[in-house]
């Protein structure tokens, strides 16, 4: 059953209990990662493999998403700063024990590539911190996974 989040602003990345904050380079220019991120939402399922289901809603002012094992997500974009920051709030979840969430994420350019830093922002009943801290290996090696797969396809094109 999905449940309504609280809505916290942008501001709540930096003051979340929970924070993981994930950094990896790319050889694909901010720009190019900023379109992915933020313009083409459906391509998510190409190049994050946790993303079954992506789509703009609102007129890109929202976002719908579906991972692998059935958690559904309704996000509000929060900051489309081309080719800066994409950031997004999820607003309703079936995701037990959440009670907010911000998805943060930041690209630099480095050389002729970019530095990617993604930060998940959440807050949610005790059991729920704790899992999300266990989850921090997993996490991890999903963005740097989803990171290098979306650099491969960026080169493709």
């Amino acid at each position: 059953m999905a449940r309504r989040l609280r809505p916290v602003e942008i501001d709540f990345v930096g003051a979340a209990p929970v924070r993981l904050v994930f950094a990896r380079e790319m050889s694909a220019s901010p720009e190019q990662v900023f379109h992915a991120l933020a313009e083409d939402v459906p391509g998510w399922t190409q190049w994050f493999s946790a993303v079954t289901l992506a789509r703009a809603t609102e007129g890109g002012a929202g976002r719908e998403i579906r991972l692998r094992g059935g958690t559904r997500f309704e996000e509000t974009v929060l900051v489309a700063k081309a080719p800066e920051v994409y950031a997004y709030r999820v607003d309703t979840t079936n995701a037990p024990g959440a009670h907010a969430l911000v998805e943060e994420w930041r690209l630099a350019p480095r050389g002729t590539g970019t530095l990617v830093r993604w930060t998940f922002a959440a807050d949610g009943t005790a059991p729920f911190r704790f899992v999300l801290r266990l989850a921090r290996p997993g996490l991890g090696r999903a963005f740097r996974d989803a990171v290098t797969s979306l650099d491969r396809r960026l080169a493709r094109r």
